[in-house]
């Protein structure tokens, strides 16, 4: 970065603290279930190079192009052009690269760049040190955003190995409303390592419906570090779909900065192989009269291993808050595994928490019905999957991507559900 950069100094500070801290391992109790050892001994590289020419119809199956949607797409972690759809009317969807280079923007990047996440977080550290590009999106005040906004990150595997760092900033003015859909594909079996940061600001009565899509291929792996930072009668709500990949690591943090305001975290998980997902949500409740709802489930065959980590704090200012979390879960196969840990610490005592976790197997009286009822036993388990993970579709607000996650879900399954997609 320019030495002149409103963030040249924070980057400076963050490779020293990354050099300090290096990568986690399994001796940090956040870390306790998920070792990067196997990931980290690929030789990555960092810097890969130009444009590939890919065109629209090579990828167009990973978009969400049922719909008309804003669009921003990376290949290989440089934007591309040809991929992206950024022509708006009084919002502003550019790069990073870009925010960080204007002087329009600079009065942002200083208000909100580095302020929500943790920068104490070595991955975090890692991503801010090499920060190059990723998307800034700026939703004024009073805006409602007429279509979606789709993030793709694209791997064409013209490097052996190659690990990629997007950075994302997203401010949503007062009153303003957005939808997000944000997806990481590799387009080959080469190895990729993908650390992402992606700060969300919610201001007063703001409304952010964010959709991560996660079906990678098997040489990849993910960690994902989201910091949403809310302001009074904002909804934040993250969907979060786990389908695919090596290893996947969500990081979702919400914290609450006034009262008045709700956070829903929701997600699917359905792995198999010798796959690995392990979620860790944290909500901050800081201020009375707030509300989060957490709902993750969880389905593991083969030798796949899961992890759930769930946080709520509420603080001793906190009185009247409504903190719900649930995780339920499937095991599959003898060899399957979750690790699920529901946490509340409570400093308030005016408040209405409750948690909850499952792991089971399916129910063989509700499989023995189906079979009754002449449904064969590949599509009776599937049905009964399909509606274990159903309710967390529910609350899916485009009907476009409840109908692209039915269809993935179906083909996780193995089987035809029906759906008319």
């Amino acid at each position: 970065l320019d030495v002149h950069s409103p963030i040249h100094d924070i980057c400076s500070d963050a490779i020293k603290k990354f050099d300090k801290k290096g990568f986690p391992t399994k001796k940090e109790e956040a870390w306790k279930y998920t070792s990067l050892n196997a990931v980290l001994k690929q030789n990555y590289n960092l810097y890969p190079k130009g444009d590939t020419g890919l065109e629209f119809k090579d990828v167009m199956r990973y978009f969400i192009h049922e719909i008309d949607s804003y669009k921003i797409a990376f290949v290989d972690g440089r934007y591309s052009s040809n991929l992206s759809a950024t022509s708006h009317d009084g919002l502003d969807v550019c790069l990073m690269s870009s925010a960080l280079s204007k002087p329009k923007y600079r009065i942002i990047i200083e208000n909100y760049f580095n302020k929500v996440a943790n920068t104490e977080d070595s991955l975090t550290a890692l991503n801010t040190a090499f920060l190059k590009e990723g998307a800034f999106i700026n939703i004024p005040k009073g805006k409602v955003v007429d279509k979606p906004i789709q993030i793709l990150h694209f791997s064409t595997g013209k490097e052996p190995a190659l690990m990629l760092q997007p950075r994302n900033l997203i401010v949503v003015g007062e009153n303003a409303h957005v939808q997000i859909i944000e997806r990481h594909q590799s387009l080959t079996d080469n190895p990729v390592l993908t650390n992402s940061v992606t700060e969300i600001f919610a201001n007063k009565q703001a409304i952010v419906d964010y959709y991560k899509i996660q079906n990678d291929k098997q040489s990849a792996s993910l960690i994902d570090n989201t910091y949403i930072s809310q302001k009074r009668n904002s909804h934040a709500f993250v969907h979060t779909f786990s389908l695919g990949g090596n290893l996947t690591r969500n990081n979702l943090n919400f914290y609450h900065k006034d009262e008045h305001l709700d956070s829903t975290l929701k997600g699917i998980t359905i792995i198999g192989d010798k796959q690995h997902v392990d979620h860790h949500t944290l909500v901050n409740h800081a201020y009375p009269n707030c509300e989060s709802h957490q709902d993750y489930k969880g389905i593991f065959g083969d030798r796949s291993t899961g992890v759930f980590n769930g946080k709520v704090i509420v603080e001793k200012e906190a009185q009247k808050t409504n903190a719900f979390q649930q995780n339920n879960n499937i095991l599959l196969d003898d060899k399957a595994t979750i690790n699920t840990k529901p946490q509340l610490e409570i400093f308030a005592d005016d408040v209405k928490c409750s948690h909850g976790c499952t792991v089971g197997q399916l129910d063989e009286d509700a499989l023995f019905y189906l079979r009754s009822r002449g449904i064969p036993a590949k599509e009776a388990k599937a049905l009964l999957m399909y509606a274990f993970a159903n309710n967390v579709l529910e609350s899916v607000k485009i009907p476009e991507v409840k109908a692209r996650i039915n269809k993935l879900i179906a083909k996780k399954l193995g089987v035809n559900l029906g759906f008319e997609l």
